[in-house]
């Protein structure tokens, strides 16, 4: 089988298993939000632009509003990742084959296929920058900055992470050439196909002062030191321990070609931009993918002329597998995830939504029927809301507010709105709330550990001041 054959096999394997398993757990908290999202399209939203909410309410939209509609255009960006990826290994002599099965089996590229994410979508429109690049390096031709342009458009539309992987390969480029793919007329009309795409993106936030930038630096500000502590160990466990001889000797022969040294550079250069800004460690990811890349020949050179070490690289390969498959997908019953959780949060967080629905059911049953009317249910974020947003009208609950991330945009409860509040995990100022008394912890009945088991769902008897004037005071960031 040739290779681009061979790639083809391994994407069918990697669909059927992504589809198989899509509707195992359900939806994780980011999904709900989303999908809540997308209902309400926009050129922008707190935390993000809009092409992950617009992605969730076209794939809702055409295969149905569950778990399993929802991710299928997961499943189709994964798959995109793995040929794009092998892609990059033909620029660099090959290895297409291997360097599709280890993307496709790696633990951080399994997480975002499994669920959808602006991480799932920033993996695969950055390793098409990385693309680009390396086709822009190796050829020279100056045209190749007109889609460099339009996948950084995609990338600012989707995530404002993109301009560190930018920022990144222009320094580089600077410092270790070619510099004379900069010295075209091509460069500037790249930036401008960029500008003009991203001009309603860029304009939204402008007109919002900028509330992107509010919530990254919340975000470096409570986890900063966190991942500067994480950033070298996550390095060597995102995509698998087994991968890293791979991408190391990836980056060794990139630093030794004139024409790619630039790419080699690239990875240490977006490491120390994220250490700077306190970023997550998963940043680093696409250039990891497109390292493994790079390494893809030589290590099957090496193999070739070290056939002894072949069964123990086997070994090593398929342990490697085995650990990320079970750690990023649901493969394992409920009651074996703990774990598995300590090293994949994000699983816990698709389990229980609908019971939180249900306990939040439990204590709007306790308003008296004829106060209903004007009662209203506020979550402290945007998981709670987006669960009974989903869930909540089977069990005749009314439409949740909150004052997390964009909810808080989407509008307070009409000032009519007098009655009891149902507070589902607290606010920051109580005092804007009156007679509040806990009714409940939530019990996911799972035995699940998540960031929701124990919750506490209280009973208010109304506000100090009309939903209007406090509603600022409740905005909540991150």
């Amino acid at each position: 089988m040739r290779p681009w054959g061979a790639v083809g096999a391994v994407l069918v394997v990697q669909a059927a298993v992504l589809t198989a398993l899509s509707g195992r757990h359900g939806f994780h908290r980011d999904e709900l939000y989303f999908v809540a999202a997308g209902k309400r399209p926009d050129w922008g939203y707190v935390d993000q632009p809009p092409i992950t909410p617009i992605l969730a309410r076209i794939s809702t939209g055409l295969f149905g509003e569950t778990p399993s509609g929802l991710r299928i255009v997961a499943i189709l960006l994964a798959m995109g990742t793995v040929v794009v990826a092998a892609l990059i290994a033909r620029e660099f002599g090959g290895g297409e084959l291997f360097t599709a099965i280890a993307t496709a089996l790696s633990a951080y590229p399994l997480v975002v296929s499994h669920m959808l994410s602006t991480s799932t979508v920033d993996l695969f429109v950055w390793v098409v920058i990385l693309l680009f690049a390396v086709k822009l390096l190796k050829s020279g031709d100056g045209r190749w900055w007109i889609p460099l342009g339009v996948a950084i458009a995609a990338g600012i539309a989707n995530k404002w992470l993109v301009l560190l992987l930018v920022a990144a390969l222009g320094v580089s480029v600077l410092i270790a050439g070619p510099r004379k793919v900069l010295a075209t007329w091509w460069l500037a009309a790249g930036a401008g196909v960029c500008l003009l795409l991203s001009a309603p993106v860029l304009i939204w936030q402008w007109q919002h002062d900028f509330p992107l930038l509010t919530v990254a630096a919340g975000i470096s500000a409570d986890d900063g030191a966190e991942n500067r502590v994480l950033f070298v160990p996550m390095q060597l466990i995102y995509l698998s321990p087994v991968l890293v001889p791979v991408w190391i000797a990836g980056l060794v022969r990139l630093w030794r070609s004139e024409e790619f040294r630039a790419v080699a550079l690239a990875y240490p250069v977006l490491c120390v931009l994220t250490l700077i800004t306190g970023g997550k460690p998963y940043y680093s990811v696409a250039m990891l993918v497109a390292l493994v890349a790079a390494g893809a020949q030589p290590t099957l050179d090496w193999l070739r002329n070290h056939r002894r070490a072949v069964p123990f690289a086997a070994v090593a390969a398929l342990i490697g597998v085995v650990i990320s498959v079970v750690v990023s997908l649901p493969v394992l019953p409920l009651k074996a995830l703990g774990p598995v959780l300590a090293m994949n949060k994000e699983q816990g967080e698709e389990i229980g939504w609908p019971e939180l629905t249900a306990s939040v059911s439990q204590v709007w049953q306790q308003i008296p029927p004829e106060q209903r009317a004007t009662a209203v249910i506020f979550t402290r974020n945007y998981g709670q809301a987006g669960a009974i947003e989903e869930f909540g009208a089977a069990q005749g609950l009314p439409k949740p507010y909150s004052g997390h991330m964009s909810y808080a945009d989407w509008g307070p409860p009409p000032d009519s709105m007098t009655g009891p509040v149902v507070l589902v995990g607290g606010v920051d100022n109580s005092s804007l709330l009156t007679g509040c008394r806990v009714v409940l912890a939530h019990d996911n009945g799972r035995g699940i550990d998540n960031d929701e088991q124990g919750t506490r769902i209280s009973l208010c008897a109304g506000t100090t001041a009309p939903w209007n004037k406090i509603w600022p005071d409740l905005r909540r960031f991150y």
